[in-house]
């Protein structure tokens, strides 16, 4: 039976506020919660993006038994390896077992290309991914690592660290990317709510090396008390992320996004997101997306309607989830 987490947005709420939600997660019986980390939210109507690695710290200390994780990109823009590689350790070391994954991508723009170097096609911002996510594999193995590529650092060493290793989980949304993570990275990070697309991209990560290694996702859903309501608040907040292309991770400002996304229809959400009022519907087809040997799904419910939704989750959508 995987484990059931919280989404941390912190993209569509004051890091204060998810403090408080994390707490109500933790009290109606979710197992985990998962932080974005981002520079910037997708829309100006979001409004919020609180730095998540302080984030974390505050909100272990306010949980007991919450475990957690994050999505990062250790590709030298916004973090070097070695920063991040140092928050990763300090984390783990202070709250031993709670942190024992952090997913790594490849990055967006919005939030990398901030540090004013060169955004580079997808290719070459893999090659980056690469490179950093092997130094700060060594770096918290405790290695003093020098290396001079891509990806930069110099008698760097990382002296705090735990006595549990935190695995380094590679994201993915395309099949030919979690092929090749399938080699090096520990474990795969996909987004989705349609078993066969996951099945799809599950078996690239296992065909190109990752068999045996373990699965999380993340599942984008909608509930309301009604189903219009579901609707309009999947459209309202999270219209952004149906860009396609490559627009995803080529734009620059939350603006830019808010005005791509401005012929998105809401019926157009349901491609992405899994839009319900009912949650014995969500429950079912999260089942079939578990099936696929996920250790950990994600659960990021896309409206403001959070405290609502956590109460919702610990009456009815977990205990039809676990058996």
């Amino acid at each position: 039976m995987p484990l059931f987490s919280y989404h941390i947005s912190h993209e569509q709420f004051a890091p204060r506020d998810l403090l408080g939600l994390v707490q109500h997660a933790e009290a109606v019986g979710f197992d985990a919660a998962f932080s974005s980390d981002h520079l910037q939210p997708w829309s100006p109507s979001q409004g919020q993006s609180g730095f998540a690695w302080s984030w974390l710290g505050a909100a272990m200390q306010a949980t007991e038994r919450l475990s957690f994780g994050a999505i990062s990109v250790p590709g030298g823009w916004r973090y070097s390896p070695a920063v991040l590689a140092q928050a990763i350790a300090t984390l783990g070391q202070m709250f031993p077992g709670r942190l024992p994954w952090i997913a790594l991508g490849s990055g967006q723009a919005m939030n990398e290309a901030v540090a004013g170097q060169p955004w580079p096609e997808k290719a070459e911002r893999n090659a980056r991914l690469r490179e950093g996510a092997e130094i700060t594999r060594a770096l918290l193995a405790g290695e003093t690592v020098t290396h001079r590529g891509r990806v930069s650092v110099v008698h760097a060493k990382v002296w705090s660290r735990p006595e549990q290793p935190t695995r380094l989980v590679g994201a993915a949304t395309t099949e030919a990317t979690a092929e090749w993570l399938g080699g090096w990275a520990d474990g795969l990070l996909t987004v989705g709510t349609q078993p066969d697309k996951l099945r799809r991209i599950v078996d690239a990560f296992r065909r190109g090396g990752g068999e045996g290694k373990p699965l999380f996702l993340k599942a984008d859903l909608s509930w309301a008390a009604t189903e219009a309501e579901a609707l309009e608040q999947a459209h309202a907040q999270w219209r952004f992320n149906l860009l396609g292309g490559d627009l995803n991770w080529e734009l620059r400002t939350p603006e830019q996004f808010e005005a791509a996304a401005r012929f998105v229809r809401p019926e157009d959400l349901h491609e992405s997101v899994l839009i319900s009022a009912d949650p014995a519907r969500h429950a079912a087809q999260l089942r079939e997306c578990a099936a696929l040997g996920f250790e950990s799904i994600d659960l990021h419910n896309v409206g403001t309607n959070q405290r609502a939704f956590l109460d919702m989750a610990g009456r009815e959508l977990l205990p039809a989830l676990r058996p």
